[in-house]
């Protein structure tokens, strides 16, 4: 390290060579990261737990979609959909964010296929209107209600973003 000094005559070096070190940690904006790793845990029809290879487990909320509350219709029905699809199977997620409550947030992939886009294909979550960039996402939830698939069976289902802001 080159040294450097102040107006006074005082060796500032330390400080670049803290900064230099504090930068190299930081991720690079916009970076995307990945997570392999076996699913080990469904919470519900839209958060999974996966075990990576050096055991850290990592709890995942799936990226663009919400799907219904535990006790809520389709709620059950929603999670065992998601665990069907990817539990005890080895999934990559293409990681986007990280929530308030600390899980990864993502797009989960299971032998070749969008696990979040699935969910709503097979009309058991909604395309997260907050969240959801993709049209992709928002034409599967269009083609699933007027299927009637899933919850779209029902007259009227409660979106889970509203149901959850009645039970407060």
């Amino acid at each position: 390290m080159v040294k450097s000094f102040d107006r006074s005559g005082t060796e500032v070096w330390y400080v670049r060579a803290f900064l230099a070190a504090a930068l190299a940690w930081l991720p690079t904006a916009n970076a995307s990261q990945q997570i392999q790793g076996k699913v080990v845990g469904i919470s519900d029809g839209d958060t999974i737990t996966i075990l990576d290879s050096s055991r850290t487990q990592h709890r995942v909320r799936l990226h663009q979609i919400d799907a219904p509350e535990k006790r809520q219709d389709f709620g059950e029905a929603s999670k065992q959909s998601l665990s069907d699809l990817v539990f005890d199977k080895q999934v990559t997620v293409e990681v986007v964010d990280r929530d308030r409550y600390r899980r990864e947030v993502g797009t989960v992939w299971v032998e070749g296929m969008d696990a979040n886009l699935e969910q709503i294909k097979r009309g058991l979550a909604w395309a997260y209107r907050r969240y959801a960039r993709d049209p992709a996402y928002r034409a599967a939830e269009e083609r699933a209600r007027s299927a009637r698939r899933g919850l779209w069976s029902q007259p009227n289902p409660i979106p889970p973003w509203e149901f959850r802001h009645k039970r407060k």
